[in-house]
């Protein structure tokens, strides 16, 4: 049987550590500080919390380690270490269509991405600049835009939103620095970035959770949180929407760990790491909850905003806060590392691919996917202004009202990542080499490794597919 074997002139980590931490920066990213708190809300609190828990256990954590070990086997691009894989399996390589697919739907993830990111920039300015105007007036402690009223505070957002200019600087600053960090390569770039961004993220994260725990209601926010119903639990859109907060929440499905296991030296123990990386992960998103929902119950605000809960509900909420000016401006600065983490490692999968395949510079593909991404991503600036009434795909059901923003948004979260780690889990749990899979785990000589092989043949596939069958059809749950 062929074994891994490393590849000349391969790019690695310079340490297990700077692994995790760029694994960890690549899960971590908006999704756990925008869409967790908001789904968390929005589901009942400690019921979401309770089985978005075990999905990560259960379901995450097997499946992230079924990506990096492809790409740690393979030692190449997403595309090309599935196709080894495959072939050394006796498998038809058209097992690769995972890594085709993950690549497209993380590519165009990343122009849609960058748009909301792009937000978070704007945010950064105007609280800055709130900061600079409290500090001059002798007022530092003052809480957030407290020259504007409640109301004015939560018109920002709808405000950004009909300007596509503004829109449009913030995406392109965006993709310029992604761009960037990508284009400087794996130690020089990428491991870079993790290794100062990701400590400093979470410092600041533990900072406002401390701020948010003295100043707003903790306890209400820990009863919230960690206080289940037991029969909301069981709710299938609770489970729904658990489930696909820990399968979106790890990067699963696009080929991002693929990526970064390829770069994974062969004396790490990819079983460990990927325990470390979803430990990590899942420890941000319920932090971020202790940082963010006793501000909001603080001030008499409801959990449930949803979407707007990060860009309208917790400006509104640092209002009336004190310090809340500085607070607000360190969250969104939080708030980028988050975002640029993980843009890059989206940006990486198909930057890797392009300069194996075509044997293009890492810097001329990086330039040209970030100069298009960013073009794409200009189809969703202008979809919540110029184009607001575009409905592209009205005959669809389940798309019927929306915009190409939501469209971007719903075609990869709800058909083709899902699709991707579907593919995924069946390959490794059923077609792969079980002694080259096994090899790959770490997980050898214990029972771990035949728990993993259950999970990732049985249980992942099952709930891969209802995440992929309720995304075409919410009906189902509704």
């Amino acid at each position: 049987m062929v074994a891994s074997i490393a590849v000349p002139g391969q790019a690695h980590w310079s340490s297990k550590a700077a692994f995790v931490l760029a694994a960890v920066g690549s899960a971590v990213g908006l999704g756990n500080l925008w869409r967790f708190p908001s789904e968390a809300g929005a589901n009942g609190g400690g019921a979401f919390v309770l089985i978005y828990i075990l999905c990560v256990a259960l379901i995450g954590a097997p499946l992230l380690l079924a990506e990096t070990l492809i790409g740690r086997h393979g030692q190449r691009s997403t595309v090309t270490s599935t196709t080894l894989l495959a072939k050394q399996s006796n498998a038809s390589s058209g097992w690769a269509a995972l890594a085709v697919i993950g690549m497209i739907a993380n590519y165009l993830i990343l122009t849609f991405y960058s748009v909301v990111a792009g937000w978070v920039l704007y945010f950064i300015w105007t609280s800055g600049a709130d900061v600079v105007r409290t500090v001059a007036a002798g007022q530092p402690f003052a809480g957030a835009y407290s020259n504007l009223s409640v109301e004015q505070v939560r018109q920002q957002m709808p405000a950004l939103f009909a300007d596509p200019v503004k829109m449009s600087i913030t995406h392109f600053i965006f993709a310029a620095a992604t761009t960037f960090v990508v284009a400087r390569g794996v130690k020089g770039g990428i491991e870079v970035a993790a290794t100062w961004l990701m400590p400093a993220f979470f410092v600041l994260l533990l900072g406002i959770t401390v701020y948010a725990g003295i100043s707003g209601d903790f306890a209400a926010a820990v009863a919230f949180l960690f206080t289940p119903d037991f029969e909301r639990a069981l709710q299938p859109q609770v489970l729904n929407s658990a489930l696909g907060q820990a399968f979106f929440s790890l990067s699963l499905g696009g080929g991002a760990m693929v990526a970064y296991g390829a770069y994974a030296s062969r004396d790490t123990n990819l079983g460990q790491t990927s325990g470390m990386i979803s430990a990590a992960d899942t420890s941000v998103a319920i932090i971020a909850g202790l940082a963010i929902f006793p501000i909001v119950f603080s001030v008499g605000l409801t959990p449930d905003a949803g979407p707007t809960l990060m860009f309208q509900t917790l400006p509104a909420a640092f209002h009336s806060m004190p310090g809340g000016a500085m607070v607000a401006f360190a969250f969104f600065v939080l708030a980028l590392f988050a975002a640029l983490t993980s843009s890059v490692s989206l940006l990486e999968i198909s930057t890797a691919y392009l300069v194996e395949r075509f044997k293009m510079g890492r810097a001329l593909a990086a330039s040209l996917l970030g100069g298009s991404f960013f073009l794409i991503g200009m189809v969703s600036v202008l979809s919540f202004n110029v184009w607001s009434d575009h409905r592209p795909l009205a005959f669809v059901p389940g798309f019927t009202n929306a915009n190409w923003f939501d469209v971007f948004d719903g075609v990869t979260g709800r058909i083709l990542l899902p699709l991707s780690g579907l593919i995924t889990a069946v390959f490794i749990g059923w077609i792969a080499d079980r002694k080259l899979v096994d090899e790959e785990t770490g997980l050898k000589g214990g029972p771990l490794l035949p728990l993993w092989r259950f999970l990732v043949a049985w249980l992942c596939p099952i709930a891969v597919f209802l995440i992929l069958l309720f995304g075409l059809f919410p009906q189902l749950i509704s």
